[in-house]
């Protein structure tokens, strides 16, 4: 009798009126079908250049990333909590696109100074010279789209980057019948993410500015420097989260070969694929989470808490025992059989993402109630480790595993601080820890001991079966009520 009340309960909630779910669902499609075409882009250059070439543009779009990750000042988030505080929203809106701009301005050339520092390679420089250019496009395009944010207008995001992914799939497609020089390759690149710029600043944001407000707009440096003083923590945050991942490639650059790092990009293409979904899904749950805080529903907010974690932990559990299992397939078909490093790096990848997705929705919570500067704290310390961790891992064992295994390391300390302090808020309990890390080794010893022994197909299909049992038996005796977040 229980069972068919909650799951009546289940049943009266509208999906299709839910601002968080359609949010989600658009955030996810549109960043889904981009990532799955520039996954494609990447995946056809691995097979029309040879490993060094392709190595050399990887690098350059490494360190443009790992520059870009500072060039905001991670001020999306602080955007997002403060606009709805803002009396004058466009004015207010109008002065963060064009500090944005100024701030990508300013970190392209400190691209050009890095990439002069680290690489004597004339190709490296080169491609950095014309890659870097996205630094100016991305902090404006980014400062966008967290104003579609905001305003839930998600489905204009949405829009433009498939755009955006199609246009460089096509470039990649015109490599099947001119394979051109890589440097006139990243100018083809560039002049599609003009493109995206134009149709982010003429359909993205028409409705709440123009670039004659941005003109107009007033920014002196005291309003800057106040600016970041004030928010120090989201710069910290905000560089950090790019850092993790391309950090690892530089230092792969200098100490391993080109081939590696060929690898380790390849696998982590496949790893961006399905690391998209808890991103997007996080980035519109984040302004619930505020909304819930700001209204002073605790209850609420911790049952959205809870029931995102248990989605986000049965998606990580899959991904990884999907790709465990099918990666020696998955990579040559991708990418060619060039990479055949890349298989074990893929798979020992995919053990942070097992902790990724909570990671993520744990440090949006955490931000959401005030606690940014722990969550900053948490990020130094998870980064140290990683940084740690490479360079002994490199220095001694000289292979791509160190870098995979301190990232995994990093990201389960980082995990373990987030439980800490949820748990001492009363968002989480040691029971709820147990379960979540029982699940985990449990997945991992299953596919490592289990998987030569059983047929890949039938081991995969036992799991979904095992993990949609746990799911139902969940979400059956819980109220998903909290997923509605008001009408749209």
């Amino acid at each position: 009798m229980m069972m068919k009340l909650n799951l009546s309960r289940i049943k009266k909630f509208d999906y299709r009126q839910s601002t968080l779910v359609k949010n989600s669902i658009w955030g996810i499609l549109a960043n889904g079908l981009q990532i799955l075409f520039v996954f494609l882009f990447f995946s056809i250059l691995a097979r029309r250049y040879s490993a060094p070439v392709f190595a050399q543009f990887l690098i350059s779009t490494t360190v443009y990333q790992l520059i870009a990750a500072f060039s905001s000042m991670g001020l999306g988030q602080w955007f997002i909590r403060q606009y709805v505080t803002e009396d004058d929203q466009p004015g207010f809106t109008a002065k963060f696109l064009k500090t944005q701009l100024g701030l990508g301005i300013a970190f392209y050339l400190v691209n050009i100074v890095v990439a002069y520092m680290l690489y004597d390679d004339d190709q490296i420089r080169n491609l950095c010279l014309i890659l870097g250019t996205n630094i100016i496009f991305d902090n404006f395009i980014n400062a966008i789209k967290s104003l579609n944010v905001v305003q839930n207008e998600q489905r204009k995001t949405a829009s433009i980057l498939v755009i955006d992914g199609f246009l460089r799939l096509l470039i990649g497609v015109a490599l099947f019948i001119y394979v051109v020089p890589i440097t006139q390759l990243a100018v083809a690149v560039i002049v599609v993410r003009l493109l995206t710029l134009g149709l982010f600043i003429k359909v993205g944001s028409s409705d709440t500015i123009t670039l004659r407000a941005i003109g107009l707009a007033k920014i002196n440096y005291a309003d800057l420097k106040g600016l970041i003083v004030k928010n120090w923590q989201f710069i910290v945050i905000g560089s950090i989260s790019i850092i993790y991942w391309k950090i690892g490639n530089i230092l792969i650059s200098k100490i391993l070969t080109l081939q590696s790092v060929a690898n380790y990009e390849v696998a982590f293409r496949i790893f961006s694929v399905l690391q998209i979904m808890p991103v997007i899904a996080s980035t519109t749950i984040y302004p619930q989470f505020i909304k819930f805080y700001n209204e002073g529903n605790l209850t609420k907010l911790n049952k959205l808490y809870k029931n995102v974690f248990v989605g986000y932990t049965i998606f990580a559990l899959a991904s990884y025992t999907f790709i465990y299992l099918f990666s020696d397939f998955i990579i040559p078909t991708a990418f060619g059989s060039g990479y055949p490093g890349a298989i074990e790096c893929l798979q020992q990848m995919f053990l942070t993402f097992l902790i990724l997705p909570t990671v993520l929705l744990q440090a949006n919570l955490l931000v959401a109630i005030g606690l940014e500067k722990l969550d900053m704290w948490f990020n130094v310390v998870s980064l140290l480790i990683n940084i740690v961790g490479c360079l002994a891992g490199l220095y001694f064992f000289k292979s791509l595993a160190a870098v995979n295994y301190s990232v995994f390391a990093s990201f389960l300390i980082f995990h373990l601080l987030q439980d800490f302090s949820l748990i001492k808020k009363q968002f989480m309990t040691l029971k709820h820890c147990i379960i979540f890390y029982t699940a985990i080794s449990i997945t991992i010893l299953g596919c490592i001991k289990l998987a030569p022994l059983i047929n890949p197909y039938a081991f995969f299909m036992g799991f979904l079966v095992i993990a949609g049992m746990a799911a139902f038996a969940f979400f059956a005796n819980k109220s998903v009520d909290t997923l509605s977040g008001g009408k749209a």
